[in-house]
C-alpha cells in the first residue's frame, strides 16, 4: 500500500510547517500560484524561518508542463534548494511534486483548495502548454509531507472543493471496478490491493454523501465545522490514497477524452471527472438505483450531470468520436473494466450518460 510519509490537516496546520520541514531539508523552494502565495506566503516564511530554513519563493506558471518542470528544477539548483514546497491547488501541487522527482529531493505538499486528490498521490499530471492532458508522471515515492490547512481551504471558492468531491467520487467506483476484473494496478506495480483500500473507498463515498452538501453550504459562508473537516479528508486522504491504491478506471479515461474539446479547458478536473464517473456507470451497465443515487449527490452539490453543464451544448458526431477514441486509447485505465472496451462503446456510454442527466435535471428544476 502506497501512502504519504506524513499527513497533518487542521484549521492553521499551514503556520507548523518548519517544525515538518526541519525533519527534510535546510533550504526550501516554494512553488506556488499568485493566489495561493498571496494567501500563505507570510506563514510559511515564518514558519521556516523560526527553524533556521531558508526560503526562495518561485511564481508557477500555470500548467503543469515539460517545460514548466525544466523551468522549475534549473530555479532549485540555481538556489541550492535541498526540500520542495508545492502550494495551491492540483497543477501546480503536480509541478512540485514532478520536480523533487526529477531532483530527487523530498517534497510537502500544501494545498490551498481540494479541488483533487493530488496531495498525497506519487503521480503528476502533465499536460500540453495549451492545457490538453498529455501523460502520466508515476513517481519513485508519495510526498513525505501533506500539510492541509482547513481554513485556507474554507477561503477558496467552494467551486473548489465541490469539484474535489467529484474527483473523491471516482474514489470508490472506480477501485469497485478494478476490484471486480482484478486486474494489475500499474500505480502500485502491479500489486493485489490491501483489504483496507477497500474499507477506505467505501469510507471515502459515504463521507461525500453525508457530509457533501453540509461541507459546501458551511465554505459558502467560510467557516470551518467538523462537516468540512470530514470532507477534507475524503477529498485528500481517503480519495488520494484509494485511487492511488484501488486504481483508476473509466472516471478518470473519460475526463482525458474530454479534456481534447477546446469547450471542456475551462472545468476543473473533477468537475469533467464527475461526468466521466456516470458515464463508467452506464457502460458498466450498473443498476439504475446506483446512477440515480450518483446522479443525486451531483445535483445536490452542483457537479456536472451532462454535456452541457461542461459547455457542450450541441456535441457534433466528430467531437463524441475524439472524446471517445482519447478515452479508450491504449493503455488508458477504461481498459481496467472486466470486459473489452472500445471507443464505440464509449462513445454510446457519453451519450447515453448525457440523456440520462439531461433528464434527471428536467425533472428535478
Amino acid at each position: 500500500m502506497l501512502a504519504p510519509g506524513r499527513y497533518v490537516q487542521g484549521a492553521g496546520a499551514v503556520k507548523e510547517i518548519g517544525v515538518h520541514a526541519s525533519r527534510l531539508g535546510r533550504a526550501a523552494l516554494v512553488i506556488g500560484g499568485r493566489t495561493a502565495l498571496s494567501l500563505c506566503e507570510p506563514d510559511i516564511r515564518s514558519g521556516l524561518a523560526e527553524q533556521g530554513i531558508g526560503c526562495h519563493t518561485e511564481l508557477f506558471g500555470g500548467v503543469s508542463s515539460r517545460r514548466e518542470i525544466d523551468r522549475l528544477v534549473a530555479v532549485a539548483t540555481s538556489k541550492a534548494c535541498d526540500v520542495i514546497v508545492a502550494l495551491g491547488g492540483g497543477a501546480s501541487i503536480d509541478a512540485g511534486k514532478a520536480v523533487a522527482h526529477e531532483m530527487r529531493l523530498p517534497v510537502i505538499v500544501v494545498p490551498t483548495t481540494v479541488a483533487t486528490d493530488a496531495p498525497c498521490s506519487a503521480l503528476a499530471v502533465l499536460y500540453t502548454e495549451e492545457g490538453a492532458f498529455e501523460s502520466y508522471l508515476h513517481l519513485r515515492r508519495n510526498p513525505d509531507c501533506i500539510l492541509v490547512d482547513t481554513q485556507l481551504v474554507a477561503q477558496s471558492p467552494v467551486r473548489f472543493l465541490v469539484a474535489g468531491m467529484g474527483d473523491a467520487l471516482a474514489t470508490f467506483w472506480e477501485s469497485d471496478t478494478c476490484a471486480r476484473s482484478g486486474r494489475p494496478n500499474p500505480l502500485t506495480g502491479g500489486g493485489r490491493p490491501v483489504l483496507a483500500t477497500r474499507a477506505l473507498a467505501l469510507l471515502c463515498y459515504e463521507t461525500l454523501l453525508e457530509y457533501g452538501l453540509q461541507a459546501k453550504l458551511a465554505v459558502e459562508r467560510r467557516v470551518v465545522t467538523p462537516a468540512v473537516e470530514a470532507l477534507v479528508e475524503a477529498n485528500t486522504l481517503l480519495s488520494g490514497l484509494c485511487s492511488e491504491n484501488g486504481g483508476h478506471a473509466g472516471g478518470h479515461s473519460i475526463h482525458n477524452g474530454l479534456t481534447m474539446l477546446p469547450a471542456t479547458r475551462d472545468r476543473l478536473h473533477g468537475e469533467k471527472v464527475a461526468f466521466g464517473v456516470l458515464t463508467q456507470l452506464v457502460l458498466e451497465g450498473r443498476s439504475a438505483r446506483e446512477i440515480g443515487e450518483v446522479q443525486a449527490f451531483c445535483h445536490a452539490v452542483g457537479l456536472p450531470l451532462c454535456l452541457a453543464d461542461l459547455g457542450i451544448a450541441e456535441p457534433t458526431p466528430e467531437e463524441m468520436r475524439l472524446v471517445a477514441a482519447a478515452a479508450a486509447a491504449e493503455g488508458e485505465t477504461i481498459h481496467a473494466t472486466w470486459f473489452p472496451v472500445t471507443a464505440e462503446m464509449v462513445e454510446s456510454a457519453v451519450l447515453a450518460a448525457d440523456a440520462l442527466g439531461t433528464h434527471y435535471k428536467a425533472e428535478h428544476r
